[in-house]
């Protein structure tokens, strides 16, 4: 079975129904999903950030972020110091950097919807 890295935005599309679920769902179907320990935190946050803003789907909000633990979803550290390196060399966060570096690792394609990501 393929390992893929998904990182938070292309999960968060899945979890809590975004319009690119159906096109996420279908690149990640019948494969390993890996991601680093942060996308826990990020998808924490984005859900905190959707509660907020649209009050009345908290409940279903809360369920999407409740889902995560039922995935077969393998979570690794990153090594702190390459992530970095390569956070500076390709000018993105170190957060962006952490799943880039996790895909490398694992010789894996990174899922993301970040187009700037992507590329």
């Amino acid at each position: 079975m393929a390992v893929k890295v998904v990182d938070a935005s292309a999960l968060a599309a899945v979890l809590f129904g975004e319009p690119a679920a159906e096109e996420v769902a279908s690149r990640l179907e019948g494969n390993a999903l890996a991601a680093p320990v942060l996308i826990e935190y990020e998808l924490g946050n984005t859900c905190w950030k959707k509660c907020r803003r649209y009050p009345k789907l908290v409940k279903a909000l809360t369920t999407g972020l409740e889902t995560v633990g039922e995935l077969d979803l393998q979570l690794h550290d990153v090594d702190l110091v390459p992530v970095l390196q390569l956070a500076m060399r390709r000018n993105v966060t170190f957060y962006d950097a952490s799943y880039l570096w996790l895909a490398q690792q694992l010789n894996a394609e990174l899922v993301t919807l970040d187009e700037r990501l992507a590329r």
